[in-house]
């Protein structure tokens, strides 16, 4: 989980692709921080680079296909 210590280095945001679960192989619409919502890694991803395909982030079949979630926008 993304943690911080002092928070005037963040803004609060609302922006629609906190809300989107995107593919293995996809592409990252912003450079931030993205969670994989089966298991819970966090990797840095810059704009434009892929989201890790299924043969680059496995995990137990238990928990699902991988889906990664921006938590973290970075500008």
């Amino acid at each position: 989980m993304a943690v911080y210590q002092d928070s005037s280095y963040l803004i609060r945001c609302d922006h629609f692709d906190f809300n989107v679960k995107r593919a293995p192989g996809t592409s990252a619409s912003v450079s931030g921080i993205y969670r994989c919502i089966g298991c819970g890694q966090e990797i840095v991803v810059k704009k434009g680079q892929l989201l890790p395909e299924y043969e680059e982030h496995i995990h137990g079949f238990e928990l699902g296909p991988p889906r990664w979630q921006l938590i973290v926008f970075i500008l």
